[in-house]
């Protein structure tokens, strides 16, 4: 398969990539999560017909954003909650800098099991970036998402790939195309596991407009949150639709939805 190839490509360049990733660290500023509560209701009262849990790394958490309030989980319940004319409830579990394997060893299982309808998965780009072994996100990915299911079996479960790091400003070319080697073995891996374990594939978020960027030229702005909402909640309206033609569960939609025209890695 092709992301072997890719894997390869990416190890053969590490002592470079070495080199431009401690350049980054030492002028790239470390961001703080925002403030705000992480969870949340918008829309109607009532019992609302959106839960949306979004669990992951440190976009999960909103790192960038100033207030939790311009973060990914609760835009993407307003959306769903003006598009549906119902309420929604949202919370994020994100963990800084955590891999697929902490996220499915340490995040998932210390959730409260609360009724969710929809899970936002933002995982694979510390997979990535740190260089893990192609078994070591196979088996962490894979083991995040049989423990989700485990645990909400009736939840619909979207992943969000990793972005295409040749568009990430804080990133110098060369270590941006050396890191899309191994993105490209990561969201190729991460498709196959979702087509195998009963999730959805979003499309892959792209890059445009500078000002979806936060200061840190890595993670998104409160208008890139904007942005990764808008994808997702296409995402869910197109899954909801097939539901109701009885075409669920849904497999892969990447084909199916237009991408926006920006989008955040997680760290």
């Amino acid at each position: 398969m092709s992301y072997r190839f890719h894997g390869l490509l990416s190890w053969l360049c590490v002592p470079l990539a070495l080199f431009y990733a401690n350049r980054v660290r030492r002028t790239v500023p470390r961001l703080s999560p925002p403030v705000g509560p992480t969870l949340g209701r918008v829309g109607r009262t009532g019992d609302p017909r959106f839960r949306i849990l979004v669990v992951g790394d440190s976009s999960a958490a909103g790192v960038g954003a100033a207030h939790m309030d311009e973060t990914l989980a609760p835009k993407l319940a307003r959306r769903l909650a003006d598009r549906y004319s119902t309420g929604a409830t949202w919370r994020t579990a994100g963990s800084n800098s955590a891999t697929t394997e902490e996220l499915r060893d340490h995040v998932a299982p210390n959730i409260v099991a609360e009724p969710y309808t929809h899970i936002v998965i933002l995982a694979g780009t510390n997979d990535m970036k740190n260089f893990l072994p192609r078994r070591r996100f196979d088996d962490g990915f894979g083991g995040l998402l049989f423990a989700l299911h485990a645990k909400w079996p009736q939840a619909t479960l979207i992943w969000s790939p990793v972005i295409d790091m040749r568009t990430v400003p804080a990133l110098p070319p060369v270590l941006g195309h050396i890191l899309e080697w191994r993105v490209k073995m990561v969201n190729e891996l991460g498709r196959q596991l979702c087509r195998e374990r009963f999730a959805i594939a979003a499309p892959q978020l792209e890059a445009h407009d500078p000002e979806g960027f936060a200061v840190d030229g890595f993670h998104a702005s409160a208008k890139g949150y904007s942005y990764w909402a808008d994808l997702v909640a296409d995402v869910v309206i197109e899954a909801e639709e097939r539901k109701v033609r009885g075409l669920y569960p849904v497999k892969e939609v990447e084909a199916e939805i237009p991408a926006p025209d920006m989008a955040m890695p997680g760290e």
